[in-house]
């Protein structure tokens, strides 16, 4: 029932997933939510930010900032990780993870997309046909309708542990 919002990986943060591991694999293209995802909500690039998009550069990835925020929000924190960005995105319509797509020159086979929510971020993917990577939000702080939100989330992550817990013990 809930299988349509299943992230392919669920992890604790962006900041300790193996991007070399990624890369190795096929991976080219990274398609990143902003907020809760690389930095709290609302907050400017940051250091750890600016430092994981020169470490991905340098790995060989692409990247594309998606967010529902507007230009004034994105733009400044694009430009400050050096990464294309489409704003206003209308998540989680498939629109603009193909506008990412394309900017990145990349495909859904090789392009992954990594974000804090599951109705947005996680199910605009699966309905491209992208691989995406749920992760826990930076801050428990956040706008009224997310946190809304958070508790249908909570009920989808119960089946998703329960049925990888599942699939684990089968190995």
């Amino acid at each position: 029932m809930f299988k349509t919002f299943y992230p392919d990986e669920y992890v604790a943060s962006t900041y300790v997933l193996d991007f070399e591991k990624m890369y190795r694999e096929g991976c080219r293209g990274l398609v990143f939510d902003i907020d809760n995802t690389l930095v709290p909500h609302g907050a400017p690039a940051d250091e750890r930010a600016i430092c994981l998009f020169d470490r991905l550069r340098s790995i060989g990835f692409d990247t594309c900032l998606t967010s529902n925020n507007q230009e004034p929000r994105v733009k400044p924190f694009a430009e400050k990780v050096q990464s294309k960005y489409v704003f206003n995105a209308h998540k989680p319509s498939t629109k603009n993870y193909i506008k990412a797509m394309e900017l990145m020159q990349t495909d859904r086979g090789n392009t992954v997309f990594i974000g804090d929510q599951l109705f947005t971020d996680v199910w605009g993917a699966k309905r491209t046909g992208m691989k995406s990577i749920l992760v826990k939000p930076i801050n428990p702080k956040e706008e009224i309708q997310i946190v809304l939100k958070r508790y249908l989330e909570k009920i989808v992550l119960h089946f998703y542990k329960k049925e990888n817990e599942k699939r684990m013990s089968c190995k």
